[in-house]
């Protein structure tokens, strides 16, 4: 072989071997290079640290900014969910992979894209105790499909997101520490989100549940607030949050609790140490959403920190203390409510009204089952009256909203589901209903998913969830009351309607 030929030669295999290594889609980010998957149309790149991990002296410290890397990292698989002690019957399962290294985000995005992209990040759910990014739940391909960047993300829960001891009294930003990742995700979002081609203008940040209230907190927070553009909160309360918001001082009353009870005496730096020093599984083994409640003397969620949260969310929208973004807000028809004791007959349960018990009497007269009627106030109480309350103190001030509430169930669930539980309506937000409902999933389901999707996708793109092919979903307004009712009958039977529960509402707003 002559020289010429050899070269060419030696050219076209160093050619395939760059190109087969860097098969991928490759991004320039502020810590290096990223190379992520291409699949049908759709680059992802996935496990990308977006803080230093919290191990060590970091745990229960705010977020540091991840380290920088040389070469190319390959961002082609899920990082381990954050530590968490797990339960049957997740809406969202996970993969068993956990650990206390675990703030990751993931990014979707249209392989093809012109100019700057809108943006949605996704806060998962789980009560702060549960949850994570990597559920196929929760796969952002059909959002990059319909032209928007996706990204999720994973924050500390349950004891390792949410702690308070008196050894950390004098910190900045103590406690709220799963709030602080969802800060300093969003930062980094800000930061990088351009080179993959998305807009940091055009963020809308969307959650569910604990996600929900989070975004709550977001809107009044001074860290968070001018993070993002739009906002919608799925069951996500708005009053209070889900587990009972606390003050920094009753937190830290818990964080000593647990501390004893692990053998950590003391308030000094000593005991912090040795409370870093404990296994993970041990700081997690006893949080879950089925046994949360049980642990309340030692674990208090969120709380009223002075810094990340200076007030609960209520007393921020009463004051007008909130961003004035456009928000989408609602809940579910068998949303969550939570009844503390079996009421043994129906005028226990409308006692609560007190003065009011003759009008309950009456409104609540079509729910004769006294169980039933119990849960159904409770679900009232913790997602439909707060959502109403919410879009409420928006529209007094000129800021658009739209409420929904979902009521459509599965073609396959239809005889079990007495309406839509709590959660249920993300796969159809996702458009994953194959990872739920699997061959199962029918026509009617399938439409109802891309009427929902499509309502998310226009408000990012444009702050507004209305288009074509849509029913006419108008904007909140007090006097109208009216909601976009997601019918059970599927997309044919959803349209705008003045709230049926209204007269019920508005006597569940004077428990609040």
């Amino acid at each position: 072989m002559n020289l010429v030929k050899w070269m060419a030669a030696c050219g076209c295999l160093c050619f395939a071997i760059l190109a087969n290594a860097q098969s991928g889609p490759i991004v320039q980010i502020q810590s290096g290079r990223l190379e992520g998957i291409q699949q049908q149309g759709i680059d992802v790149f996935l496990g990308i640290p977006y803080a230093k991990p919290p191990l060590g002296e970091l745990r229960w410290q705010r977020p540091l900014t991840a380290p920088s890397w040389r070469g190319i990292r390959k961002a082609d698989a899920f990082g381990p969910s954050c530590m968490q002690a797990t339960f049957l019957g997740d809406a969202a399962p996970l993969p068993d992979n956990y650990s206390e290294d675990c703030l990751t985000l993931n990014i979707w995005r249209p392989s093809q894209f012109r100019g700057p992209t809108p943006v949605m990040v996704w806060v998962h759910g789980g009560g702060f105790v549960n949850g994570g990014s990597a559920s196929p739940v929760y796969d952002g391909a059909a959002f990059a499909r319909a032209g928007v960047i996706f990204v999720s993300f994973n924050y500390r829960l349950g004891r390792l997101g949410f702690f308070a001891h008196p050894a950390m009294d004098g910190n900045m930003f103590v406690g709220n520490f799963g709030l602080t990742d969802q800060i300093k995700a969003l930062r980094w979002v800000q930061d990088n989100i351009i080179q993959f081609g998305g807009d940091p203008r055009n963020v809308t940040l969307f959650g569910e549940s604990a996600g929900g209230y989070a975004i709550n907190a977001l809107l009044s927070s001074r860290f968070g607030r001018d993070l993002f553009q739009k906002a919608i909160i799925q069951s996500g309360n708005g009053r209070h949050s889900l587990n009972g918001e606390q003050s920094w001082s009753q937190a830290a009353a818990m964080g000593m609790a647990f501390a004893q009870a692990h053998g950590v005496m003391g308030t000094d730096k000593a005991a912090l140490e040795k409370l870093r020093a404990l296994p993970a599984a041990d700081v997690t083994r006893d949080l879950n959403l089925q046994t949360m409640s049980q642990n309340r003397q030692t674990y208090s969620g969120p709380m009223t920190d002075g810094q990340v949260v200076e007030k609960e969310p209520q007393e921020a929208y009463l004051k007008g203390d909130f961003a004035r973004v456009p928000l989408l807000i609602g809940a579910n028809s068998a949303d969550l409510g939570f009844v503390l004791q079996k009421p043994d007959h129906r005028e226990t349960v409308l006692a609560q009204f007190a003065a009011k018990t003759a009008a309950a009497t009456s409104a609540y007269q079509e729910i004769a089952d006294t169980d039933a009627l119990a849960q159904h106030i409770a679900m009232q109480k913790l997602m439909l009256e707060p959502a109403r309350f919410v879009a409420r103190a928006f529209a007094e001030r000129g800021t658009p909203v739209w409420q929904y509430r979902f009521g459509y169930v599965a073609s396959s669930r239809r005889n079990a589901w007495q309406g839509a539980p709590h959660a249920s309506e993300i796969p159809y937000i996702f458009n994953t209903l194959d990872a739920v409902y699997g061959a199962q999933t029918s026509t009617d389901d399938k439409a109802v998913a891309s009427m929902m999707q499509a309502y998310w996708v226009n408000f990012a793109k444009t702050g507004n969830p209305n288009g074509a092919d849509l029913p006419l979903w108008p904007k909140y307004n007090t006097a109208a009351d009216e909601i976009l009712w997601v019918a059970p009958q599927g997309k044919s039977a959803t349209a705008a309607v003045a709230d049926p529960q209204q007269a019920q509402l508005d006597l569940v707003e004077k428990l609040q």
